[in-house]
């Protein structure tokens, strides 16, 4: 388990990260998202024990790393977003020489390397120099390099970077199986990628968080849209009223919104079941003798989500 609290990064004036905590359990593989600059590098950075928090503590597992930097890095396999590898080496020897500075034995390096290889896929590039290696194997080379050691805990900073589409899909079964035994975070740019294998997405926006939230939530928190016919000045009032609506927002009107009517988008609570609301306040303005035109949830993804929160 990963348990972020409060931890702030500043560079003279300027917070590169500021006040953001955050708990990632057992198993889940979470997405953290943010424009350039959003601070993602630096908190990855500090959960490695590679920068220090100005403020604030991270705890590995029930270790705090200030208390016990070398042992909370034990348990953690890191992608940083370059991939550093050494040209020079081939792959085998470069897997080879990451295992002792994790302090494998003689002895465990060999199947670990091997395993390693395979899941990577790396097999047919295995005695080659790095340096002939496409971005895309660099970046495999880079992957298998984080799981060598079986690690607890996975950081992966742009994994797919450099891969073609069948590497990408590649990768993403790769990041599920992995996530059996393993916490796993993810930066990206790629939308898609944390839609198709995170459980949960954390958002940051100039260095704070912004949205933490798991992604099945996401999709279940869109609006419920109600065309109406006609003009009804007391619509907005009467619609607030019914039970379970928390807001209501009257919506672009006419020909250029595509809807007939008169549109409202309407908040429902988050506690009441969403199915059985709306067909409560179906009946509510069927009762009220208004012509009901459609009644339809909003179309909420993680695009949209991202982009609501870049516009603020």
């Amino acid at each position: 388990m990963i348990k972020v609290d409060g931890i702030t990064r500043k560079y003279g004036d300027f917070a590169a990260v500021d006040d953001v905590s955050f708990r990632i359990l057992p198993g889940e593989i979470v997405g953290l998202l943010g424009h350039n600059g959003a601070g993602k590098t630096t908190i990855m950075k500090m959960i490695t024990g590679y920068l220090e928090p100005t403020s604030g503590t991270i705890t590995i597992n029930g270790r705090e790393i200030a208390a016990d930097r070398r042992g909370s890095q034990r348990e953690i396999g890191y992608l940083p977003e370059n991939c550093p590898v050494y040209p020079e080496m081939t792959v085998i020897d470069y897997l080879d020489y990451a295992a002792a500075l994790h302090g494998l034995s003689e002895n465990d390096r060999a199947p670990l390397i091997t395993a390693a290889i395979a899941r990577t896929e790396l097999q047919d590039k295995a005695i080659q120099p790095i340096a002939t290696l496409s971005r895309g194997y660099r970046q495999r080379t880079g992957v298998a390099q984080a799981i060598l050691h079986n690690p607890g805990i996975l950081i992966l900073d742009e994994p797919t970077n450099g891969l073609d589409p069948t590497q990408i899909q590649h990768m993403r079964t790769l990041i599920t199986e992995l996530a059996k035994n393993s916490t796993i975070i993810i930066s990206t740019h790629i939308l898609q990628e944390v839609q198709a294998i995170c459980d949960r997405v954390i958002i940051l926006k100039n260095g704070r968080k912004v949205l933490d939230s798991r992604l099945d939530a996401l999709q279940t928190e869109g609006r419920l849209l109600l065309s109406i016919e006609g003009e009804h000045r007391d619509a907005g009032v009467f619609l607030r009223e019914l039970h379970g609506v928390r807001a209501v927002t009257p919506l672009v009107s006419g020909p250029q919104s595509g809807r007939p009517g008169i549109t409202y988008a309407l908040s429902l609570d988050a506690a009441d079941p969403r199915y059985p609301t709306a067909a409560s306040i179906a009946h509510a303005v069927h009762e009220k003798g208004w012509r009901l035109y459609a009644m339809t949830f909003e179309s909420r993804n993680l695009e949209t989500v991202f982009a609501e929160l870049s516009a603020q």
